[in-house]
Formats: C-alpha cells, sequence, structure tokens
C-alpha cells in the first residue's frame, strides 16, 4: 500500500535544538545552585517531555516548579539556538510536492514545537503539529500517532513515522505503522539498530526517493 502520510518527531529528528534545551536546563540548574552540564550531558535526556528532561538533570525534588521555570526561560532562547537539521527541509518539500500529508507528532510543549515550525519555516508543508498536549499521553504511547492519523484521514497502514529515538520506534510499533529512524538525536546508532525500526537513513533527504 502507497504511504499517503509521514509523521515526524521535531528535537533530533527534523531540527538541533539541543543547545537551546541545554541553556534552559542549566538555567534550572541554577536556580538550584548546581553548575551547568556540558550539552552531551543533557542530550541524551532530551525526548521524553520535560519532566523527565528536568529529573535527569536536575532531580527529582521541586519537579514542577522546575518544569515551570523551564517553561518559563526557553522561549527566550529556543529561536536563535535552533536550526533545521541537513536534509529536512528538502524531505517536507519534496513529500508535500508529492501530495502526501504530513505531519510533526512530539514530545515536545506543542506551543514550544508551534512556534519553532513558524520560525523555521515549516508550516506550509505540514497538515497538523501535536504534542503530548494533544494525545494526554508522552510518547511511547501511541495516542499521539492515532490523533495524527485521525486528523489526516489516513490509516496505520498508510503512515510511516520518522524519528530519532528508541521512544520513536517503540511508538510506532505501538501505532502498527512503520518506523524510519536517523542517528542525528539523543540515541546512538547502535541503540537505534537494537530497537530494530524498519529502516535506519543515512538522511532525511533520502525519504522522498526511497518512498516513490
Amino acid at each position: 500500500m502507497p504511504t499517503r502520510a509521514v509523521l515526524f518527531d521535531l528535537d533530533g529528528t527534523l531540527i538541533d535544538s539541543y543547545p537551546a534545551i541545554a541553556a534552559s536546563v542549566n538555567h534550572v540548574r541554577g536556580l538550584h545552585g548546581l553548575p551547568p552540564l556540558p550539552l552531551e550531558e543533557v542530550t541524551p535526556h532530551v525526548g521524553r517531555g520535560p519532566a523527565h528532561l528536568l529529573r535527569c538533570t536536575v532531580g527529582p525534588s521541586n519537579l514542577e516548579s522546575s518544569v515551570a521555570a523551564y517553561r518559563q526561560h526557553h522561549p527566550g532562547v529556543m529561536r536563535q539556538l535552533t536550526h533545521l537539521l541537513p536534509g529536512a527541509a528538502q524531505a517536507l518539500h519534496a513529500l508535500h510536492s508529492s501530495g502526501r500529508k504530513l505531519g510533526i507528532c512530539s514530545n515536545k510543549p506543542v506551543a514550544f514545537t508551534r512556534e519553532l515550525v513558524e520560525y523555521l519555516g515549516l508550516s506550509g508543508w505540514l497538515n497538523v503539529v501535536l504534542g503530548p498536549e494533544d494525545a494526554g499521553k508522552h510518547k511511547p504511547s501511541p495516542e499521539i500517532l492515532f490523533c495524527a492519523m485521525a486528523r489526516l484521514g489516513v490509516e496505520a497502514a498508510d503512515t510511516l513515522y520518522v524519528g530519532d529515538m528508541t521512544v520513536d520506534i517503540e511508538t510506532a510499533r505501538a501505532a502498527g505503522v512503520r518506523v524510519w529512524v536517523v542517528a542525528t538525536g539523543s540515541d546512538s546508532a547502535e541503540a537505534l539498530d537494537a530497537a530494530h525500526p524498519d529502516r535506519r537513513l543515512a538522511s532525511l533527504a533520502e525519504i522522498p526517493e526511497l518512498l516513490d
């Protein structure tokens, strides 16, 4: 069956937002009297929602206030410290031009996702942009993919999910959709391969040709 819809994760898949995320994490650490963490110590904890991120990088105490401080700080650094990953714009443009429906399904707070989509010039290519607020649960719950497919009017057999983490593979499997991954995010190529995606891509730019 042809692929009618391609859904993407955001952080580490379409965008490199790790410097912005690390800046906000270190702001919160500073509020707790903790020294800053290097980028490579923050990156592995990205992609499972802000509570997980801050629990792992700041600590479990006062988690609610840490998440609130992160959300307050992040808009001030988000745009200038985020950029598209190689191949992202080319892939979205080609897929959109082919008539396929496109969307983002991310654990990032959806307000941040929608702001970045506009800022980076992606909105014209996307049919749906969803976060955990829309689904009621974070990935690896498949609810966000079910929600996207319902809004797009497609079935699991029509749909491909593209991500950068083992959690994306788990989410896709739970939703019954195919999953391709890129090793440009929080998980290594070895970890991704061990989780058995349907394909590991060298670049997002490969997607349109592979689907055609």
